[in-house]
């Protein structure tokens, strides 16, 4: 999944209620509905959080890219939040913000009386140092930042942007990656060992209580008692995030009301618990897909044609059956709801296409054997249907495809290895955007780079390069504008053969009846902000 995401996220890309004020949030509206029967609300309730990725890959908010932004969500906070409703963004720490007609120049009002949890005024100062770090240090998703030429505080409460080039700042704002505000003065020394050390200096509504490095299976959270929302309506007391590797152990503590959510469950748990005694369910679309990454570079899938039959062998609509309402078909890279998305594009097995082609190439049914590697993340059901279903397909056409679940980490050093010959034929693994704009598959998978980091297709096609390259600047200037620069990428991509679209997820969460108020957001994959969602009594 992406960046250790499932902990194979990279790449993944999961999810989120959303939530701006003391009151609703924005974005609370538009997924599936979820059924509750909680009573009232009761005071000094905890939220149990159950995942079962690792929970913190890193406690740095400029560098943060991974599974920990469940985490990070409730503890920090951007300028602007999206609302998935309406497709815009909303106020949060910003409560409003212009852009000048040229698109170059956006400004920003900030709200008065925000304090971090060090207990120092976020104010237009603090907040232009926090994005600043987190350009200047150039990682994780940093790269969000890239149209910005300068930031000034014009005023305590005034933030104005100059851009080199007209973008959508406002969604950027909006980031669940790379976005967040904190107080880069919080470090009595060295702000990056700081973080590292499990340390946060957020505006959010909840603060780090415990956490004990190296032992990555429980993070506690607490109220942040100065929190500028407030605290008069019912909330939840506490927040606690728990590494759960084994989905029938989660099941066991929604069961019997230890647990409150569930991150993911396979859909044969799903169904199991969804309409248990006390428990309650919600299914929703997702801007995550599962990507097959086919290695351009070296090895038997060098050869487009050997690229193109493995991609025609495949039977997607088998495994869209096969995951019984988690996960609904791709067209393209671009999941539905952002711009560029083409229903048209469609995925379907073509065994005689993927013979001729085979046979072109020296291989195929009664030719050589071939032999592939494809890897992904341990311990994902849903990767590893994909991949035995795959298997299957491939052997009819005489492929023999080795299939290796690993740990992330090793997935990961494996992709990125040195040696051309030691790296995978097939990368799989899930991608979300950073902000909700289609732009991050592009930027991050397809374009070339000269080490591998998410494009592990090791694709290098200069024309391509020129079109995403411009993509930025043309969603500025509109939807059709947009939609047309996207969708001419993504043919370009495509044609390529060098990526396997094979689903996009659907989010099936498990949760108590007692929790009311929750709705998927997936412009910020797997987060319940909680602060927005009330605490029923006893179900």
């Amino acid at each position: 999944m992406r960046r250790a995401m499932t902990v194979a996220c990279a790449a993944l890309a999961m999810v989120a209620a959303a939530g701006c004020g003391s009151k609703k949030a924005p974005g609370q509206t538009g997924a599936d509905s979820a059924s509750s029967s909680s009573g009232a609300p009761v005071q000094n309730a905890t939220f149990t959080y159950l995942d079962s990725n690792e929970l913190m890959v890193g406690w740095d908010p400029s560098t943060s890219f991974s599974n920990e932004v469940s985490v990070m969500n409730n503890m920090y906070e951007q300028l602007l939040r999206y609302d998935n409703t309406t497709q815009k963004v909303e106020p949060l720490l910003a409560e409003s913000y212009e852009s000048s007609e040229d698109g170059k120049t956006w400004t920003f009002k900030l709200r008065q009386g925000v304090k971090f949890h060090t207990g120092r005024a976020m104010d237009a100062t603090a907040a232009k140092e926090a994005i600043e770090r987190t350009i200047d240090l150039k990682e994780g998703a940093a790269y969000i930042w890239d149209p910005v030429k300068s930031i000034t505080a014009t005023d305590a409460s005034t933030l104005e942007f100059k851009l080199k080039y007209a973008a959508p700042l406002d969604r950027i704002a909006a980031a669940a990656y790379g976005g967040y505000i904190f107080d880069t003065k919080a470090a009595p020394s060295k702000l990056d060992d700081w973080f590292a050390e499990g340390n946060e200096a957020g505006t959010g509504p909840y603060q780090l209580e415990q956490w004990d490095k190296g032992a990555d299976v429980e993070v506690r959270l607490k109220q942040f008692e100065d929190y500028w929302g407030g605290w008069d309506d019912a909330h939840y007391a506490r927040l606690v995030f728990r590494h759960v590797p084994q989905a029938t152990t989660a099941v066991q503590l929604l069961r019997s009301g230890d647990a409150t959510f569930a991150r993911a469950l396979n859909a044969q748990l799903f169904d199991s618990v969804k309409s248990a005694d006390g428990m309650s369910s919600s299914t929703t679309g997702s801007f995550e897909n599962l990507i097959g990454f086919l290695n351009t570079r070296s090895g038997p899938l060098k050869d487009q044609r050997i690229r193109k039959a493995v991609i025609a062998a495949m039977d997607y609509d088998g495994a869209i059956a096969a995951l019984k309402g988690a996960g609904v078909e791709a067209h393209g890279l671009i999941p539905e709801g952002l711009v560029g998305y083409d229903a048209s594009i469609t995925h379907k097995q073509d065994t005689a296409q993927a013979t001729q082609l085979l046979e072109e190439a020296g291989y195929g049914p009664g030719g050589k054997k071939l032999s592939l590697t494809l890897t992904h993340a341990q311990g994902d059901d849903f990767e590893a249907l994909v991949a035995s279903i795959l298997k299957s397909n491939l052997a009819d056409l005489n492929i023999d495809l080795k299939v290796d679940a690993l740990q992330w980490t090793a997935q990961w050093d494996r992709a990125k290895s040195s040696n051309e010959s030691k790296r995978q034929d097939i990368f799989v693994m899930y991608w979300y955007p950073e902000y909700a704009d289609a732009y991050s598959w592009f930027t991050n998978l397809v374009r070339s780079s000269d080490e591998p980091y998410f494009n592990l297709s090791y694709l290098k096609d200069d024309a391509v390069d020129q079109q995403i390259d411009a993509l930025q600047e043309q969603a500025a200037k509109g939807d059709d504008t947009a939609k047309q620069a996207y969708s001419a990428a993504q043919q370009a991509a495509l044609a390529t053969d060098a990526f396997m679209p094979f689903f996009v997820k659907s989010y099936q969460r498990a949760f108590r009846s007692s929790l009311t108020g929750y709705v998927d957001n997936p412009a910020y994959p797997n987060v319940v902000f909680a602060y927005d969602t009330v605490p029923g009594s006893a179900d």
